[in-house]
């Protein structure tokens, strides 16, 4: 005999509309708690297919539908079969949809899918050459056109997806090649004032960085945008003079000549502190690093610094300076 939540979970399938919004709304709130995630996760056969086919239904039961799409992929085995049923490409496909109304919750639902190797092989559809990147094209473009301070930002955990993807060496070298130009459109976002927008940003350069020595010079072909990611967070809070900032690109010197607001995230100095540190390991990196005047700005960054890990990154970066010339980013030297 079935038992309530397994016809709770049928009720989802029903061709009632008002009897499919019960059921969703109920299934919505049970995956709210761990117990309920636990209980529906024995009918995850039935529920996920069930609750896919919501998705695309009217806003009353398509959004419940994706809530509870969202909180189920917390959990990695939910996830892992979501995967398996599609559920990348099936996202994407609505997520492109004119009159989408759960855009937020389906790029949630990505960000949740690409903590999986699987989930990622998907979104980078690297099995398809014929259309592998577009879906990470679409959404770096989507990303970066839907900014806005004034109104929802219904693409800013896109950012979460792509510190994800880029944690897989296929993800960076996507993200790195020139002819497709995404990191460079990644990095134009920096200067977001929302944290996740800006967390995102930082975490997908910091981790593009690990293929530093073998792609430098992708990553030195966008330093007009690089260096100002990298620096402006760890520039301390001084306005610099004009003999520091005549030795600085214009766009850097610029920034750095006025008054501006602190970087308060010490988890995004310290993923610029490590970028720096994983590009200036190449040699070319690190004359590229001194031709910016970066030593200098690492130096003053450092004097106003008072978090002990990110004083630590100050220090690793400082380490392949002295070296190079008489003075560094280190304890007790100014």
């Amino acid at each position: 005999m079935a038992t309530e939540l397994e016809e709770l979970v049928g009720f989802l399938s029903a061709p009632s509309l008002p009897v499919q919004k019960a059921a969703v709304d109920i299934v919505r709130d049970l995956t709210g708690s761990e117990d309920g995630l636990q209980s529906l996760s024995k009918y995850a056969n039935i529920a996920i297919p069930s609750l896919s086919r919501l998705l695309s239904q009217r806003k009353e039961v398509s959004e419940p539908a994706a809530q509870a799409l969202v909180n189920l992929s917390q959990n990695s085995n939910l996830a892992a079969k979501m995967v398996e049923k599609g559920m990348v490409q099936m996202a994407m496909d609505l997520l492109y949809k004119p009159d989408s109304s759960i855009t937020q919750l389906l790029v949630m639902l990505l960000v949740n899918l690409t903590q999986l190797d699987a989930g990622i092989k998907s979104l980078l559809q690297t099995e398809d050459e014929k259309v592998q990147g577009l879906f990470v094209m679409k959404l770096v473009r989507s990303f970066c056109r839907s900014s806005s301070e004034n109104r929802k930002d219904p693409f800013d955990h896109v950012g979460s997806i792509l510190v994800n993807i880029s944690q897989k060496e296929a993800g960076r070298k996507m993200l790195l090649d020139p002819k497709r130009g995404l990191l460079k459109q990644i990095l134009r976002q920096f200067d977001s004032t929302n944290p996740l927008r800006k967390k995102g940003v930082s975490g997908t350069i910091r981790n593009c960085c690990f293929e530093a020595e073998n792609h430098l010079q992708d990553l030195l072909l966008i330093s007009e945008f690089l260096w100002p990611a990298l620096l402006l967070p760890v520039a301390g809070n001084k306005v610099y003079s004009e003999q520091d900032t005549s030795k600085m690109p214009l766009e850097l010197g610029s920034a750095l000549s006025i008054e501006r607001e602190p970087c308060d995230d010490p988890e995004i100095r310290v993923q610029a502190l490590e970028s720096i540190y994983l590009i200036t390991l190449q040699e070319a990196g690190l004359r590229a690093f001194w031709s910016v005047n970066g030593p200098r700005i690492l130096q003053v960054g450092y004097e106003d610094e008072q978090d002990p890990k990110v004083m630590e990154a100050y220090e690793q970066v400082g380490s392949l300076l002295v070296h190079e010339s008489g003075t560094a980013v280190s304890s007790g030297e100014s």
